[in-house]
């Protein structure tokens, strides 16, 4: 084996040459890695409002349930005292 002079222009050529392939790959890498990331968000933002929606039509459900129960509560106690008072 020969050592190359660090000084070679060609050796300096071909060591940036390699230094490029490996950037390049390495930003390969990276781009996909936050490709992925960018759709995962994009899904989970997607499930959050579709959660969201469902827990809004879940509260305007239930809303007049306790309206309901309130006015059952007041009628039964209306009849229970017209009871007690006619007796």
């Amino acid at each position: 084996m020969t050592e190359s002079d660090p000084n070679d222009p060609v050796a300096v050529a071909l060591e940036l040459e390699r230094l490029r392939g490996t950037l390049e790959a390495g930003f390969a890498r990276v781009d996909g890695s936050l490709a992925l990331l960018v759709q995962r968000s994009d899904q989970t933002d997607k499930q959050l409002a579709d959660h969201e929606a469902r827990l809004d039509e879940l509260e305007r459900s239930r809303w007049p349930l306790a309206s309901i129960a309130a006015l059952t509560a007041t009628a039964g106690l209306g009849f229970a005292m017209w009871e007690i008072v006619s007796r």
